[in-house]
């Protein structure tokens, strides 16, 4: 009997310790501890790492047990490369980058392998002529499908303010081009600008022209641009607010009901308190607007959200990050609780000039270009001598098709960091049951990283803590990306140096 329970408690051990894993690269000492990386993805059982320092460009290649198989310099970028992109396939990922050459600007991409290498030659998408100044920003901008069948590259000439040259580049997966058009909108309001561009599965792309009553100020009227595939005009279509007021808008392609998905918090009064989450369906067959709705939130909602304070202003920390729809035209909305305080003072969601100090939206503009100006709403660096940032709960609504909510829950966390935001806010995994967030949360003097998932009908799950979390590592959940139905990759410093590690649910 003592060998019978000695065996079960074996093997409940090993049950509970196969719960999760946590698998760690080993720190590379020749890269720079200001290094810049981007986890790109999974291949063939090895997980590719971006990296670059300055002129210094490669791809590290790692195992199923995170060991480092190779590094492989990008020798075929040049030596200042302004930004890099990638879309993963199964068998091949592209690398989208742009550099300025004398007094043109070029947008390139090439094939990579699950060795890391470059596959071919480098595929020219754009070129960019007579910029007169070194280039500090980028000029093209990349969307694609949620297939990626379809990839378009996008710039925008607002040097005439009024009327702006949108010059869009459609091409198939093979990078073959399909269409490309220039296409003129006009923008009468002193604050029009453009913003959340997306790509539908059959090449058409939307967007929204956007207004406030200034700048720095609440939306109070949006347009809805869209351009087919293979037309050079675009439609466009007023949608109804109903004296209210938007915040920054997200837009969600609904591929298999063939709709948008526009959301947005707004408030009932200029710079007013957020009251609620404004809802719009645009049909795309149809081409009309099929519903706007807005739920109001509860007070009890407010006071689940944000336990201190006034409750009519519960929400006005909170900034929408993640929208994730469901097979029924239903979806969920993740917002998070985010500001800063410099110096002690702390700024609101107006200091930012617009949008989350936390999400950077995707930058159509270029500063002192003549493709473009610095935009008003884009999230600037603070220059102050202490910053310190916070990011608090999340948020996590859902809606039924017809826009109703249906529940709502929060997942309790209290964060903040100086100078940085790399170690605090969440990742996301969605592993088809349930959506899981990980966060880094403190306890005592270390900092622990915890996992809580919500499932569908929004019973949160408050997970055990990793148990073979290694001493010394610091996560950045925040910059975590996931590479399987149950595995995701989060970059994490050690002695200052950037590593990565693979966790397994």
């Amino acid at each position: 009997m003592t060998r019978l329970v000695a065996l079960l408690l074996c093997s409940m051990a090993l049950c509970g310790a196969q719960a999760q894993r946590i698998t760690y690269s080993e720190p590379d000492r020749d890269d720079a501890r200001t290094l810049n990386f981007e986890v790109m993805g999974k291949m063939n059982g090895r997980i590719l790492v971006y990296k670059s320092y300055r002129d210094q460009y490669f791809i590290s290649v790692f195992d199923n047990e995170m060991k480092l198989v190779s590094k492989n310099k990008l020798d075929f970028f040049p030596e200042r490369v302004l930004n890099t992109e990638f879309i993963q396939y199964p068998d091949f990922m592209y690398v989208f980058y742009q550099y300025q050459k004398r007094s043109v600007m070029y947008y390139m991409a090439a094939r990579i392998g699950a060795d890391g290498k470059k596959i071919g030659d480098v595929i020219p998408l754009d070129t960019t002529a007579n910029i007169n100044y070194t280039s500090n920003t980028k000029i093209n901008s990349l969307i694609y499908s949620e297939d990626k069948q379809k990839i378009m590259v996008f710039k925008i000439n607002s040097h005439n303010d009024r009327t702006y040259l949108v010059t869009t580049s459609l091409f198939d997966k093979d990078l073959k081009l399909l269409k490309k058009s220039y296409t003129s909108i006009p923008m009468p309001q002193r604050n029009d600008f453009l913003s959340e561009f997306t790509l539908d599965n059959d090449g058409d792309m939307v967007c929204v022209k956007a207004s406030g009553t200034s700048q720095n100020d609440n939306l109070n009227k949006i347009t809805l641009l869209t351009k087919p595939a293979m037309q050079d005009g675009y439609t466009a279509a007023d949608l109804k607010l109903n004296n209210i007021y938007l915040d920054d808008i997200r837009i969600k392609v609904d591929n298999l009901n063939k709709h948008y998905l526009l959301c947005s918090f707004f408030s009932k009064l200029r710079r007013g308190n957020m009251e609620g989450l404004y809802y719009c369906l645009w049909d795309k067959q149809q081409g009309k607007e099929i519903l706007t709705a807005t739920t109001v939130f509860s007070d009890e909602f407010r006071a689940d959200a944000k336990s201190d304070g006034n409750l009519k202003a519960a929400f006005n920390d909170f900034f929408l990050k993640n929208v994730v729809l469901r097979k029924d035209g239903g979806f969920l909305v993740m917002a998070e609780s985010a500001y800063t305080t410099s110096r002690g003072n702390p700024l609101n969601r107006w200091d930012y000039l617009y949008g989350s100090p936390y999400w950077m939206p995707m930058d159509y503009y270029s500063w002192n270009s003549p493709w473009g100006y610095y935009p008003w709403w884009r999230y600037g660096a603070f220059n102050n001598a202490l910053t310190r940032y916070f990011a608090d709960n999340i948020a996590v609504i859902s809606f039924d098709p017809s826009g109703k909510m249906e529940w709502s829950n929060v997942i309790r966390k209290s964060q903040y960091d100086d100078n940085t935001d790399n170690f605090i806010g969440y990742g996301m995994m969605n592993s088809g049951s349930e959506i899981h967030f990980i966060f880094n949360m403190q306890e005592k003097r270390d900092m622990i990283l915890f996992d809580q998932s919500i499932t569908p009908d929004g019973q949160i799950n408050r997970n055990p803590t990793f148990k073979n979390m290694d001493k010394g590592y610091d996560f950045m959940p925040r910059h975590a990306k996931q590479v399987g139905a149950h595995q995701l990759v989060v970059p994490c410093q050690y002695r200052g140096y950037t590593c990565f590690a693979k966790i397994e649910f």
